[in-house]
């Protein structure tokens, strides 16, 4: 029997059109769309469907609109009788992962990242931070680098995606040292990534605290399928490690790379990526390979995506 694992995407996946065709095709997706417009009062569709994209990569937008459709696909599976026997999301991702898991009711969730979008885009003033990929360098030649660095600011990993896959974050001219430095310390590719603020940096902590007091608001229930959090890549022991791992989370680095290997110790051997874009499942791959472990990555995104899944 197959092991199989749900996988959620985090902000930067985002599409103009992403979504439409699963909700021309299925009531069930439509629903989802429909559901979070009424809560956020906010035309859910159009934003995904129509943009513009100067609309929808506005970080308040950005994440509920990556959350709802990746809930809509996510319903169209269930429905068609695909399910897991654990979950895990990248950043905004997990969120996706606890409704899956029924922690959270989608609206309490949809409602909750965009104000988590909000808080983040407030923390820090624009122009003040940014982040950057770094490829080919291990986290022990990193964090030497990082440390160099840190005299021209905060400079901090922020997400460990796969070997020789790593992000930072921080303020500006410490990012950008950090950046030439690592190119001087032998990683193949360094450069900045259009963002708008210094995620998972410490320097997001103050949108952290105000998401502490949006939690409180909110049901918040037993986890029913495992979900591993990104602050530890550690399965949730239960409801009252939400608070604590999802405000963390939003200043500490994202452990994905660990993430996937808790999922390949327990015996996961099939990962299915729900949402838009690719990037987990090119991870999950370099993740699986480094560990010699062979398993099956679906992608899905769109009707065609649907279609094969479910006919093998």
């Amino acid at each position: 029997m197959a092991k199989i694992a749900f996988v959620f995407p985090g902000q930067g996946a985002q599409y103009v059109g992403m979504g439409k065709e699963i909700y021309d095709h299925f009531s069930v997706a439509k629903e989802v769309y429909e559901e979070a417009s009424d809560y956020l009062n906010l035309d859910m569709k159009k934003l995904c469907f129509e943009g513009p994209d100067e609309e929808l990569v506005k970080t308040e937008n950005t994440q509920p609109a990556i959350l709802t459709t990746s809930i809509a696909l996510l319903k169209v599976l269930e429905a068609e009788g695909v399910d897991c026997s654990i979950t895990a999301g990248l950043s905004l991702g997990e969120y996706a992962s606890l409704v899956k898991s029924k922690v959270f009711s989608f609206k309490d969730a949809v409602r909750i990242v965009k104000n988590r979008g909000k808080f983040m885009q407030e923390a820090v003033p624009l122009g003040v931070g940014t982040m950057a990929a770094i490829l080919g360098l291990d986290r022990s030649t990193l964090e030497v680098c990082l440390k160099e660095c840190s005299s021209y600011g905060v400079v901090e990993t922020a997400n460990l995606n796969s070997p020789g896959q790593i992000v930072i974050s921080g303020e500006v001219a410490a990012v950008k040292a950090a950046v030439e430095k690592a190119g001087e310390m032998g990683a193949m590719k360094a450069v900045l990534l259009p963002v708008s603020a210094p995620f998972h940096s410490s320097l997001l902590k103050p949108a952290g605290d105000k998401l502490k007091v949006e939690l409180q608001k909110y049901e918040i229930n037993q986890p029913e399928i495992p979900v591993i959090s990104n602050v530890n890549a550690q399965i949730l022991k239960g409801k009252e490690e939400v608070i604590p791992s999802l405000v963390d989370q939003v200043s500490s680095s994202v452990l994905w790379e660990d993430s996937v290997e808790l999922m390949l110790k327990n015996d996961v051997d099939t990962f299915i990526e729900i949402g838009p874009g690719k990037a987990l499942s090119g991870f999950i791959k370099r993740i699986a390979k480094a560990n010699n472990q062979k398993v099956k990555i679906s992608n899905i995104e769109n009707y065609e995506d649907i279609k094969k899944l479910i006919n093998g």
